[in-house]
C-alpha cells in the first residue's frame, strides 16, 4: 500500500445512532482550542469539540468543493493514528439541512436568548444559537459545492430490507 493509500477510519456517533462511518483520507473540525484538520498518522488526542460545521475529504486527490460536510452539535472527539470517533449530541449531514426550518429555529433560539430568565435559560439557549447557526453554514456550503451524496436515508432504503 502507498503512502497515498493510508486513510483514517471515521466514525461520527450521535444520539440517534452513527451518522457516518467510512475511510477518508482528511476531516477538519471544530475544537474549543480551534479548527483542526486530521489527517492518516495523526498523534493521539481526546479533545472537545464545539458546535459548527465538520468537512471530509474521502480522498487525498479530491478537490476542495468534493468535501462532504455535517453540522454538529458539542461533543468528544477521539483521534488515533488510524481512527477518529467523534461522539457529538445532534448531527446533520448538509443534505438533509432543511434551511428555511433551521432559519426558523435559529430566530426562535435567538429570542429566547434575549429573554432569558436564568442563567440555565441563557446556556441553553445559546447552544441552540450555536447549533442552528452551525447548521445555517453547513447547508450554505452545500450550496455552493454541485456533488451531491445520497443522504442516509436513501442509502439505507437503496440497500432495501436488513437481514
Amino acid at each position: 500500500m502507498s503512502k497515498d493509500d493510508v486513510m483514517l477510519m471515521l466514525q461520527l456517533i450521535s444520539l440517534t445512532g452513527e451518522k457516518f462511518k467510512e475511510k477518508v483520507y482528511e476531516i477538519t473540525l471544530p475544537t474549543t482550542s480551534g479548527e483542526i484538520s486530521v489527517f492518516p498518522d495523526h498523534e493521539a488526542l481526546v479533545t472537545l469539540a464545539k458546535p459548527g460545521a465538520i468537512a471530509i475529504r474521502r480522498r487525498k486527490t479530491d478537490p476542495d468543493d468534493a468535501r462532504e460536510y455535517f453540522a454538529i452539535s458539542g461533543g468528544i472527539v477521539e483521534i488515533d493514528a488510524k481512527r477518529v470517533r467523534i461522539l457529538v449530541d445532534e448531527a446533520d449531514y448538509s443534505d438533509d439541512i432543511v434551511e428555511a426550518e433551521a432559519e426558523k429555529a435559529l430566530q426562535r433560539a435567538i429570542k429566547l436568548r434575549d429573554t432569558a430568565g436564568s442563567e440555565v435559560e441563557l446556556e441553553d439557549a445559546l447552544q441552540q444559537v450555536a447549533l442552528y447557526s452551525s447548521k445555517l453554514k453547513v447547508a450554505g456550503l452545500r450550496r455552493r459545492t454541485s456533488r451531491r451524496r445520497p443522504s442516509l436515508s436513501e442509502e439505507m432504503a437503496s440497500k432495501g430490507p436488513m437481514q
